[in-house]
């Protein structure tokens, strides 16, 4: 069949709804068109960072500065993505599905990406599950025979397919393993843009890892050419933008502008941030990152990065969402839930005062506190895009700088990074990418700094606060003791896998980009 996708992977009853002949070679002509674009863009990463590694920097670009003077406005929201004082974000499986869409929450983040170990069962399934969500026949019985099923007001669904730089391998055009953006969105809009719009919703897109303007460009094509394909009105996809990434955050007004008619914000994605700052610095002189614990959202350059972000958006018409609130409530310790709480409502707080129009929270137990806070403050009104924040004047240096005054380096943090990192690795090659850690639901972006942490330490000179330099072997000695804590840990079995991953990703001389570059390679 001219232009179609070959499955490699099983093909179970999900598979034989999800892989109809029509939608592989929907697929098909979006890779045909797009993937040859998508790697010249992932070369262009590779040749401006050998640019900033021989002398360049970073910093808004002279040849957009017409963009960023311009007048000029993003598209207008649909109805159900005015208010999205809440959004609560998980993977594409079927009871956290039913959870999060019956949560309360204003928007639901339904995953392929951070919180989703890409194995072909979960893609597979996951893409299944959406085709129901959208039908409202979604449905799980627990092993105990519990019954879920969707309540009558829901979130309004909003996709986050993988990154560009990934792929899914049990599929090939070509010969080559397509891009998994395109998988995952070819198919999730094949499926249902037509019964999203029949229901008074659309085809909602989060779209994260972009580093620069002309990654949004492709998107836009890529959307563009989908709805063609299908006679669907130009600007009926909606895409909000994760700023996750440095370059990005020089770029935010271009990303919009590529994205305009097809754009409905930017979100403050802070753990990737961070992951990416140290990643794409890391080269820098007399560059000192302290425990993960001390990089707030208060210090200096997470400060700068998200004001720019909330006059960016609201000076150009789009919503400005704010960053995670990971804690998992303990059904056992209402005093931790309580300390843990107070932290949750101060940090909504902070943002909704600096004018974000929502949130993100992880866990539905949360979606109360994070609503009290922007109902309080916003009442009736759906979004605060009136709040331009024309005092802001962010400087392009104040986010090169990641000094943190008083920051240390502990070896309590650095422990924590090889616990996590260990405990996310395993838990991700067993094929769940959404896990609970010590009362935070984690995701492959605290995996991704804790590692970048730990690589920074021991190929940087970093010393602990005690005069202790971070090198191999107090990695190693303190890694072996984390390891013995890990006993009976419920991924135990794929702990070694864990343990050799994290040694190379933190003891090589390069950096990795993407450990789950590495891990997606030990996946079935």
């Amino acid at each position: 069949m001219a232009n179609a996708i070959e499955i490699s992977g099983p093909i179970t009853a999900d598979g034989a709804r999800v892989f109809t002949p029509e939608a592989l070679r929907f697929v098909g002509e979006l890779e045909a068109q797009f993937g040859p674009i998508r790697h010249s863009l992932l070369e262009r990463r590779k040749q401006r960072d050998a640019e900033i590694a021989a002398g360049a920097s970073y910093g808004r670009l002279a040849e957009t500065e017409a963009i960023r003077r311009g007048e000029w406005k993003v598209g207008p929201a649909p109805a159900d993505l005015q208010r999205r004082h809440v959004e609560i974000t998980g993977p594409v499986e079927r009871k956290m599905l039913i959870n999060a869409l019956n949560s309360g929450a204003d928007v639901f983040m339904a995953d392929f990406e951070d919180s989703l170990s890409p194995t072909w069962e979960n893609v597979v399934s996951g893409q299944a599950n959406l085709i129901d969500a959208v039908r409202k026949t979604l449905a799980f019985t627990s092993p105990d025979g519990k019954s879920y099923s969707l309540a009558q007001k829901l979130a309004t669904l909003v996709v986050r397919p993988r990154g560009w730089h990934l792929v899914e391998k049990h599929a090939t055009f070509g010969g080559k393993p397509v891009s998994g953006s395109l998988f995952d969105f070819g198919l999730y809009f094949f499926h249902n843009a037509r019964a999203l719009v029949e229901r008074g919703s659309g085809p909602y897109f989060y779209l994260p890892k972009m580093e620069s303007h002309r990654e949004a460009r492709l998107w836009n094509d890529v959307f563009v050419a989908a709805q063609d394909a299908i006679g669907m009105p130009r600007g009926t996809v909606r895409a909000t933008v994760l700023i996750e990434t440095l370059p990005a955050a020089f770029e935010m007004e271009e990303i919009l502008y590529e994205l305009r008619d097809h754009a409905s914000g930017l979100n403050a994605g802070r753990w990737d941030y961070l992951f990416s700052a140290i990643k794409k610095l890391r080269r820098g002189r007399g560059l000192t990152v302290p425990d993960r614990t001390q990089l707030v959202m208060t210090v200096p350059f997470m400060r700068a990065y998200t004001e720019r972000l909330v006059r960016t958006c609201h000076s150009r018409g789009a919503h400005a969402m704010g960053g995670m609130a990971p804690f998992i409530p303990s059904r056992k310790n209402p005093e931790i839930n309580a300390a843990a709480l107070t932290k949750v409502r101060d940090d909504k707080l902070r943002e909704v005062r600096d004018g974000f129009d929502g949130t993100w929270v992880a866990h539905p137990d949360l979606v109360s506190t994070a609503a009290e806070v922007f109902n309080a403050a916003l009442g009736d009104k759906p979004h605060q895009k009136d709040k331009l924040r024309e005092d802001v004047q962010v400087e392009d240096r104040e986010l090169l700088d990641l000094g943190v005054a008083g920051g240390k380096v502990t070896e309590a943090g650095v422990r924590n990074n090889i616990s996590v990192a260990l405990q996310y690795l395993a838990a991700w090659l067993g094929g769940s990418g959404a896990v609970a850690i010590f009362n935070l639901m984690e995701d492959a972006a605290t995996a991704e700094i804790s590692r970048a942490q730990l690589w920074l330490w021991v190929h940087h000179g970093g010393v602990l606060d005690d005069g202790r330099p971070v090198n191999a072997a107090l990695y190693r000695a303190l890694r072996d003791d984390e390891v013995k804590k890990l006993a009976g840990l419920p991924a135990e079995a794929h702990l070694p896998r864990a343990i050799a991953l994290l040694d190379g990703l933190v003891e090589s001389d390069d950096f990795v980009d993407f450990l789950t570059l590495p891990a997606y390679d030990q996946l079935d």
